[in-house]
């Protein structure tokens, strides 16, 4: 072959390795741009772990304790999926034993930087089970191997990637409404009334996720008299796309005010086959004003199968306990995609 023969065909491959980089680049590029979500199933307590563009991850809630270690492995095998080796904040809604039991098995597995919560905790009988998981996260921040922060209503926290807006803490909500809110609710406009909740619920430490232009609500156990101060008469949180049913479904949570005010796109239940997802809430859900999608993370078995959702949105079947999760992929421009691992399969949400 001659020089200018092998010289055409280095241009050639050249140019061929150059459109193939190319190709590639745009996708790596969007990994590294897109905020992923792993709704963990740990058998109706709360357990959801936010991985940012920046690498840095935030686990809301640690499920339930002992369980030879299962709702900790289950945490564990998201982190490992999402490809870090620690755990930079672990935000406790509450200290109540299926959101916050399992910190002790957690932090034997995995290092955790920081620890945000409401401050002490109110469920104070002695020798009753909130006091039992308390007593052991103090002994864990004792240790001195993670920080400690308490949150208060309009901090923002300081994980980067994303922006996370304390919505309610320790009893108290947000006292202005956030950009773009501030609309008299339409929907608070009906009789119901709940009781005063006295117990640690109604303390839970809630936020509002902006990643871009999407918003993700997650309030932890917040029962309905605290969405009443944040809901009416005045909306101070506005629409959001992704809300994370509150309370599991149950009816202490998820007030009419609440639930059509926020206009939803998607909702994601934390529920177990026997524990939460209440008919009523259900149905409150599925009937929001733009409601596209409810996602549940277990047949809830004792609501019948005229108040679940699709089985396609459903991620463990009745009768069985597989783990199974939901992951949601998001682009700061406002789509994103739900997997279900029951299933295996996605949907795509263009962004609004």
């Amino acid at each position: 072959m001659t020089f200018l023969g092998r010289k055409r065909n280095f241009v050639v491959v050249s140019l061929a390795l150059s459109a193939a980089l190319l190709a590639v680049q745009p996708a790596a590029w969007a990994a590294k741009r897109d905020l992923r979500v792993y709704f963990i199933d740990v058998e109706g307590g709360q357990s959801t772990l936010f991985v940012t563009p920046t690498g840095q991850s935030l686990l809301i809630d640690t499920g339930w304790p002992e369980n030879d270690g299962r709702d900790a492995d289950r945490i564990l095998a998201a982190a490992k999926s999402a490809g870090i080796t620690k755990i930079d904040y672990v935000l406790l809604t509450h200290y109540h034993d299926d959101h916050s039991g399992g910190i002790p098995q957690l932090v034997d597995r995995i290092p955790v930087g920081t620890f945000i919560d409401h401050g002490a905790n109110i469920d104070t009988k002695p020798g009753g089970p909130t006091e039992k998981i308390y007593a052991a996260y103090q002994q864990v921040l004792a240790t001195g191997k993670s920080k400690h922060m308490v949150a208060h209503p309009g901090d923002v926290l300081p994980i980067t990637g994303m922006k996370a807006t304390v919505i309610s803490s320790d009893g108290n909500v947000i006292d202005h409404s956030l950009p773009g809110a501030g609309e008299r609710n339409q929907y608070c406009d009906t009789p119901e009334t709940k009781p005063n909740d006295r117990s640690e619920n109604s303390h839970s430490l809630g936020i509002l996720i902006n990643f871009g232009k999407l918003k993700i609500l997650d309030l932890g156990d917040l029962t309905w008299d605290k969405e009443m101060m944040f809901m009416c008469p005045v909306n101070r949180i506005g629409s959001i796309d992704i809300l994370v049913v509150s309370h599991h479904g149950l009816n202490a949570s998820s007030s009419h005010a609440l639930i059509d005010g926020i206009h939803p796109r998607v909702a994601i239940m934390n529920n177990a086959a026997t524990k939460g997802g209440s008919p009523q809430v259900i149905d409150e859900v599925l009937k929001a004003p733009g409601l596209e999608t409810l996602w549940q993370l277990h047949v809830a078995e004792k609501a019948g199968a005229e108040h679940n959702t699709a089985t396609e949105y459903i991620a463990n079947p009745q009768g069985s306990d597989p783990g199974n999760y939901f992951l949601l992929t998001a682009s700061p421009k406002g789509s994103f995609t739900l997997y279900n691992s029951g299933t295996k399969q996605t949907k795509d949400y263009a962004a609004r």
